[in-house]
């Protein structure tokens, strides 16, 4: 994996990308790269974020408007050729089967929790850079 990882937020609320920024932090982990971001409103500018490649992981709003995070999640996972890791944001831990129908990597409930959230992007990008080797 490169020294740093890029991943991608997808979100039409700015508040919940922040909120993913600001959990992250620079480094999710010790043992991972620093992370940078990329931030998407709509499921159009997911997609060409991922055709351009250099997506680690992806995380997803599941409660994103117009198409929530689980749908483009599903979309991506049939669509996209070695589809990084996903992580989905639920707003109800009920809503987990949901992600596992989806196919999304990992799942964690909304409001993102800053510890929760870290661990599970540190744990993905940890897959993505053992599948990537």
């Amino acid at each position: 994996m490169q020294p740093t990882a890029t991943v991608l937020v997808y979100s039409d609320d700015s508040n919940t990308r922040a909120q993913v920024r600001l959990a992250s932090g620079r480094r999710p982990a010790p043992d991972v790269p620093e992370v940078e971001f990329v931030e998407c409103a709509t499921p159009e500018a997911v997609l060409r974020e991922l055709d351009k490649g250099g997506i680690d992981v992806c995380v997803l709003d599941g409660e994103a408007v117009p198409m929530g995070g689980m749908g483009v999640c599903r979309q991506i996972k049939d669509e996209i050729f070695n589809c990084p890791p996903v992580l989905v944001l639920i707003a109800r831990p009920q809503d987990a089967w949901l992600a596992t129908w989806s196919r999304a990597d990992a799942a964690v409930a909304l409001p993102v929790e800053p510890v929760e959230f870290a661990s599970a992007l540190a744990g993905l990008l940890r897959r993505r850079a053992l599948s990537s080797a």
